[in-house]
Formats: structure tokens, sequence, C-alpha cells
């Protein structure tokens, strides 16, 4: 056996031995994410035995122990399932926003998204009686839909001056300062009353979920999902610069375009019931290519998992520390986040990359 031969065996072994490693930090991630919600299911004001749990799933939302079954699948199924559902959304859009930007400090929330989505839902709040819909959808409706004006706005940009990343993240800085300015407006305008539900609502929380929040929501991210994994090689091709990339056949601008749309549907859904959430969408995928590198076939669906982790662990945190008075997640995201992403940089930053 030639040496080639030889070299060509001990590539794929390393490359298979790679992937198995990669493949069971995937699985680690989903079986602490198990192991998450079920403890969120666990922990509440009312507080709820594992073995009651267990019971009240098997038996189902028409149990015999209304009182289990009221609590388990009308307050708190929904929540447990809406904050997988959103950290996956951020994971995922976090990941695409940094590959596309190639910037270690993008996020969903770099293009104005989040801001765009508060001033939809401070809009609803204020003047939302005049709306002929029922109330709790007019704030979601609001938010989603001010978030893709936002992704109108730099998707008008890049149109005119070509989707680099400096014009995406220069575009998104503008449609960013500009909704927060109307924002703050809307609140220095308010009542006591109103701007009390407008801050309560921009704190993030997943207390608003409901059944319908999560089929919506859930039904934007499968229906994402397809054409996310389409683009997972053009993805991890991208991470080798654009020059590579275009000398691959790669059409660069067409796949910031793409990716950008579905980013703005992915933080649309996110945040359009719940509130805005921050973080999650900046250090879920610096965990994820921490553990299993630059490829999205695996880095996708762990940073997808890795979301929905920070997310629920952020909930059951919040039941632990005040069980009366559900802290709001998104405060607790906020600062957790914080000394997460100083690891996550110092851990880089010996690596010789950020």
């Amino acid at each position: 056996m030639t040496d080639t031969a030889v070299s060509a065996d001990a590539m794929r072994d390393g490359y298979r031995r790679a992937s198995a490693r990669r493949l069971g930090a995937i699985l680690a991630a989903g079986l602490c994410l198990l192991l998450l919600m079920t403890l969120d299911l666990t922990t509440g004001p009312s507080g709820m035995p594992l073995a009651d749990v267990w019971h009240g799933l098997v038996a189902g939302p028409n149990g015999a122990d209304r009182a289990v079954a009221t609590i388990l699948w009308q307050l708190r199924m929904p929540q447990t399932l809406m904050g997988v559902l959103v950290g996956a959304c951020l994971g995922l859009a976090g990941l695409q926003m940094q590959t596309i930007l190639g910037n270690p400090l993008a996020s969903p929330f770099t293009l104005g998204f989040s801001a765009a989505a508060g001033f939809g839902a401070a809009l609803a709040i204020m003047f939302g009686g005049l709306i002929p819909l029922p109330g709790y959808l007019v704030v979601p409706i609001m938010a989603f839909s001010m978030t893709l004006v936002a992704c109108g706005l730099v998707y008008l940009i890049a149109r005119l001056r070509s989707a680099t990343p400096e014009i995406l993240v220069l575009g998104g800085i503008a449609v960013l300062f500009f909704f927060q300015s109307v924002q703050s407006l809307l609140q220095f305008l308010a009542s006591p009353e109103v701007l009390q539900q407008i801050v309560f609502w921009l704190f993030g929380s997943l207390l608003k979920s409901t059944w319908t929040s999560v089929a919506v929501t859930g039904t934007i991210l499968f229906a994402c999902l397809p054409f996310v994994l389409r683009d997972t090689w053009a993805l991890t091709t991208l991470r080798l610069g654009d020059a590579n990339a275009l000398s691959l056949g790669l059409s660069v601008e067409a796949l910031r375009r793409r990716t950008f749309l579905l980013v703005a549907l992915l933080t649309a859904a996110a945040v359009a019931f719940v509130g805005t959430i921050g973080f999650i969408g900046l250090i879920a995928p610096h965990a994820a290519r921490t553990l299993v590198g630059e490829d999205h076939r695996f880095a996708l669906p762990l940073s997808a998992l890795t979301g929905a982790i920070i997310l629920i662990g952020a909930s059951v945190f919040g039941k632990f520390i005040s069980p009366g008075a559900v802290i709001p997640v998104g405060i607790i995201t906020a600062v957790a986040g914080v000394p997460i992403l100083f690891a996550i940089i110092i851990r880089r930053g010996g690596k010789g990359a950020v």
C-alpha cells in the first residue's frame, strides 16, 4: 500500500471520528434539553412533583386529575414548548447571521429586528383598540409586521448598494437606531399604565405563551428549516471567505439575501409572542462552533439546541430564585449572557480566533 493510500485512509478515519464526536455533542445537547424541559414542567408557583408530571403527561390534557391537567397542559406545557421554539429560532438565526456577515458579534438584533418588534408592540399596546382584531392577536401581529418592515428597509439598502457584509451591518445599525428612537418616543407619550405594559413586553417573558403562539412559531420554524438545510454546504463554504466561495461557483450575494430573509422570519417568529430576548442569538452560535467547528451540518442543529437549552435553563433558574413571581427570561438571559460571552471570548481567543 502506498503512502498516499495510507494517508487517505488515515484522513477518512479521522473524519469519521470527528463526525462521531460531533454527533455525540448534538445527542448530548438533545438529552440536556429534555432534562431541562422536564425540570421546567416540574417547577413553578404551584409546584408539582415529577411523579405527578409523568402521570399528567401519560393521562393527556383530558386526564382525570383536572388540576394537574390544567396546570401542566394549559399553563406550563405551552411555555416550555415556546421556550424551545424561540431558543431554536434565535440560535439558528444567530449562526446564519454571523456566517453571512463574517462577524462574531453579529446576532439577529444587529440589523434592528428586535427594535422594530418592540416598536410594533408599543404601537399595538397604545393604539391596538383601533384595530378590529382580538386584543391577544394585535401585539404579535404588529411586532411581526414591523420586524418584516425592518427587514424590507435593510434589504432595500442592500439592493441599492450590494449585499456586502458592511452594507448590511450599516443598514441594520441605521434601522436599529431609527426604531429605537420612535419606540422611545411612544414610551415618552404613553400613560403610566400603558408604559408598564410596553416595558413588560420588552423584558421578554414566556408567560405570554399559548397553544396558538406555539403553533404559529412552530409552523414558521419548520417552514424555514428546508431552506436552511438546503444552504448548509453554501454557508460552510462562505466561512472560507468571499473570494474562495466565489471561486467555487457560489453566488455570495444571492446567498446573503436568502439567508437574510430567513433570519428575519425566524427572528420575527421568536419575538412576536414573547418579546425581545437578547444574547441567545449571539452566544448559541459561539458555543456550537466551539463544540463542533465550522461544518454547518452539525453547527446549525447544535446552535438551535443550544439556544433552546439557554432559554429553558433561564426559565428554570427564574422559577427557582423567584417561585411566586417568575422573573422574565429576557432579564435572566441578558444578565447571564455577559459572563458566558466572556468565557467564550477567552476560550476562543486563546486559540487565536474570535
